[in-house]
């Protein structure tokens, strides 16, 4: 419930601080601290007015400025003022500026704690490196900095020497896991000296055993590690053992994904550092869309290919999802599913959809009691593991894919290595077998490419290129746009027997989908713009308009794909003609007139670089809601408490998020009833 709406005006260039409201300049080193703001108020739950930002600090005759620092509960206005009260100090610097610098690192975080006297807390990061030190006195008067895993929270627990509780992990927020992330993947390729993508294959190894962990709601955490494990060999050899045997229990839950001789290639202390990043969340709790930007950012900065690959934006994955409308009951596809987006975009509609039946029925979820919880999540279980499906050559990416399945709810099952272009009786007798089983269908009935109609809903960006072109006549075979067309006097297009020398391959996937759809399927396709309007293209338009009904026509902004593509893209929606549809209008030899949807989407919410777009007023200042809200959570009991909370929320100039409604009230107006 909103009790209070507010417009902020920020100029260009700037950012409102979270915390106290200041208006900063918006830099590489005040991006890292926002982040930190977010977590410490959303995560270790700090209430604001502990918190100072740029707190100035008496250093022998000079003064310095500590970028965060927090205060005990209960001090006053005036207290704040003597530095002696600070109880936890936090330095956040830019990417570049490594932990060792002279005058920017680890040392000056410590030269602020100690002339901070009852400072017992400090943590230096920089976005990919965090150190937290607790700071203590020996018995000669020294000061003593041991390592921790983390800050305490705000209720004064620390990691300490227990394991941690169920009830304590937390979600992340914001870019705060894409943070850990980076960290994590960063740990790997500096202590282990291993290469982007074998760097990346090690630490799925970690996630996928601290998402097993998770699942075993009935037993004790042991995806954990304490900061006396983290900092001896010991403590690490006896975190290495606790979490390869967690994985001796995924690769047996997915033997498809790991070979049964696979193991952890990183060293205790390596895998101890993973460990203490990543313990705190609660990642299948996680919002999926900062599950998404933080797994996929990383994935694709490891294993993008040279097969023309790129991978789709979120919000345009959500448009189109939403556009093409997956029910509970369908079997859903994406034909060339690189790191699983749209897939896992798609099945999370569905549960949605599934969650917001229950509440209808049962009421809040968090009233819940065992036996409905259980249902919920046998449903989504089964759903998940059901009917969404994924096809992709590359087997880096078919694991990538089966990970970010697991993440969200787990349908990784179906996610299959497959040339989805190779003639069918052409596929793996096991592949075939296995998606029969799948599909509930005879395996035997899957005999070449007019047996493959399997699917009834389809959502992709298949590879696009001149550069890939398919030139293999066996493929080209099986599709009526690998032939030759011919136009006649009246301006008519024919299929001869010749085939084509070569033939792009985004082509080629608009009719193998159709040929995976049923009659009466849609689809969803991101395509290059010269489909829609090269002259030379025309069969191919004639050719989509004798097979399906045109539905829906999506203009992307050209930088949709940007950085790493510039190639102007729309999204088609289809829904395949019965063959007795495509016989009468054959019969009667006109194709039945039909209104169709199209829109241009003129802000995309990005820029070229990838930098995120804000909206703004007429002289260019950033336009910023302020909203003060209720918001729900479980306290360390279990029992849901509610607390009132102002959040700034920056609005996004995307056009994207308003096309599904849109569109959903002209599908009724057309009759379309999916």
């Amino acid at each position: 419930m909103t009790y209070m709406e507010k417009i902020i005006i920020i100029p260009e260039g700037k950012i409102r601080d979270y915390v106290d409201g200041t208006i900063r300049n918006d830099t590489p080193e005040e991006y890292v601290r926002q982040t930190v703001e977010k977590r410490l108020v959303n995560e270790h739950k700090y209430a604001k007015n502990r918190i100072a930002i740029e707190y100035s600090i008496r250093m022998g005759s000079g003064r310095k400025r500590a970028d965060i620092v927090i205060f005990p509960n209960g001090i006053t206005a005036d207290e704040k003022k003597d530095q002696q009260h600070v109880s936890l100090i936090i330095e956040c610097k830019k990417e570049s500026v490594k932990p060792t610098d002279k005058d920017n690192g680890i040392e000056q975080l410590k030269s602020y704690m100690s002339s901070c006297s009852n400072c017992e807390w400090g943590m230096w990061t920089n976005g990919l490196h965090k150190t937290v030190y607790r700071k203590t006195i020996d018995e000669k008067g020294m000061f003593v900095w041991d390592e921790y895993n983390d800050i305490p929270s705000a209720d004064g627990g620390a990691d300490e020497n227990e394991r941690p509780n169920r009830n304590t992990l937390k979600k992340a927020f914001d870019d705060n896991l894409l943070f850990t992330f980076r960290t994590c993947h960063n740990i790997i390729y500096v202590y282990e000296g291993m290469q982007k993508q074998p760097a990346f294959f090690e630490f799925l190894k970690v996630i996928f055993c601290k998402i097993h962990d998770e699942h075993n709601l009935l037993d004790p955490i042991e995806f954990y590690t304490t900061s006396k494990e983290r900092n001896y060999k010991d403590g690490q050899a006896t975190v290495y053992k606790r979490i390869t045997k967690i994985f001796e229990a995924v690769k047996k839950k997915h033997a498809q994904i790991f070979d049964q001789n696979d193991s952890i290639k990183l060293t205790p202390r390596t895998l101890t550092f993973l460990v203490a990043e990543l313990q705190k969340y609660a990642l299948l709790n996680t919002n999926i869309d900062i599950k998404g930007k933080a797994y996929e950012e990383i994935v694709g900065a490891n294993l993008r290919g040279d097969r023309g690959e790129f991978f789709t934006p979120r919000n345009v994955m959500k448009m189109a999802v939403d556009m093409i409308n997956p029910q509970d009951t369908e079997k859903v596809l994406d034909s060339s599913c690189g790191t699983g987006g749209f897939v896992v975009t798609a099945m999370n509609k569905v549960i949605e959809r599934l969650q917001k039946r229950f509440i209808e029925q049962y009421g809040d979820k968090a009233k819940w009691n065992h036996d409905i919880l259980k249902a919920y999540n046998e449903k989504i279980s089964e759903t998940a593991a059901k009917n969404f499906f994924g096809f992709d050559i590359n087997p880096d990416l078919v694991k990538a894919t089966k990970m970010n399945m697991v993440m969200n709810n787990d349908g990784s099952g179906n996610i299959v290595q497959l040339n989805t272009l190779l003639p069918p009786q052409e596929w793996a007798e096991e592949t075939k077998k296995y998606l029969a089983t799948a599909l509930e269908v005879n395996s035997k009935t899957i005999l070449n490419h007019k047996t493959i109609s399997l699917f009834d809903v389809i959502v992709t960006n298949p590879p696009f290129g001149s550069k890939i072109p398919i030139q293999d006549t066996q493929i080209l075979g099986q599709f009526d746009l690998g032939h030759i067309w011919q136009k006649d006097e009246k301006g008519n297009w024919h299929k001869t027997a010749r085939l084509q020398s070569s033939v792009p391959p985004e082509q080629l996937f608009i009719e193998r989908i159709l040929q995976l759809l049923k009659e009466g399927g849609r689809c969803a396709i991101v395509l290059p713009d010269s489909i829609l309007g090269a002259p030379g293209l025309e069969y191919i338009r004639q050719w989509l308009i004798c097979k399906t009904r045109i539905i829906a026509s999506i203009d992307l902004h050209a930088d949709a794909f940007q950085p790493r593509n510039g190639t102007q893209c729309s999204i088609l929606f289809l829904q395949k003609k019965t063959q007795k549809e495509m016989d009468e209008e054959e019969k009667s030899g006109q194709i039945i007139d039909y209104n169709i949807f199209m829109t241009m989407i003129d802000h995309i919410g990005h820029d070229k670089r990838g930098n995120t777009i804000f909206k703004r007023d007429e002289k260019g200042n950033l336009i910023m809601v302020e909203k003060e809200e209720t918001v729900a959570e479980k306290d360390s009991d279990g029992n849901v408490v509610y607390r009132r909370e102002t959040r700034q929320v920056k609005g996004v100039n995307d056009q994207t998020v308003l096309v599904a409604d849109v569109f959903a009230k002209w599908k009724k107006q057309e009759g379309i009833t999916w």
